[in-house]
């Protein structure tokens, strides 16, 4: 492969990857500021979807926590490996029409989501009803 071959398909992995949410996310905690896990979209069939790789967990706290608040097929499953987020579709300039659970209550909401600062950051918001009523987490690309 030539030199500006090799370059062009990097500019262009590059660009597919800051134009797309897939990839590996770290999420921040939107009431402490602070990283809570590594979550890993993918994308199958028209369709995003989110699965917790890794728990950033404090010194006191359990390091291989279930998920006890969780219904059906979640109910008592590890946090990490579990799919949180699922069935976002490309809408516009935003992803929507999926789900997001959150594992420290157990309930899954409607979600939306868009990329931020060139596919930088992803501000990902989970709510009952409509938008207004929910409330938003950003996301950051982990490299």
């Amino acid at each position: 492969m030539s030199i500006l071959a090799a370059g062009l398909l990097l500019a262009f992995c590059a660009t597919a990857q800051t134009t797309s949410p897939v990839g590996l996310w770290k999420n921040i905690d939107d009431s402490t500021g602070k990283p809570k896990a590594l979550i890993r979209i993918t994308e199958s069939g028209g369709e995003l979807s989110g699965k917790i790789e890794k728990l950033f967990r404090e010194p006191n706290e359990e390091a291989n926590p279930k998920c006890v608040k969780c219904e059906g097929d979640n109910k008592d499953k590890p946090i990490v490996g579990l799919t949180m987020l699922q069935g976002m579709k490309a809408d516009g300039a935003e992803y929507s029409g999926g789900t997001i659970l959150d594992p420290a209550n157990g309930k899954v909401y409607k979600s939306k989501m868009s990329l931020l600062d060139d596919g930088k950051k992803l501000s990902v918001r989970g709510y009952i009803g409509v938008p207004l009523l929910g409330r938003s987490q950003t996301w950051v690309r982990e490299e």
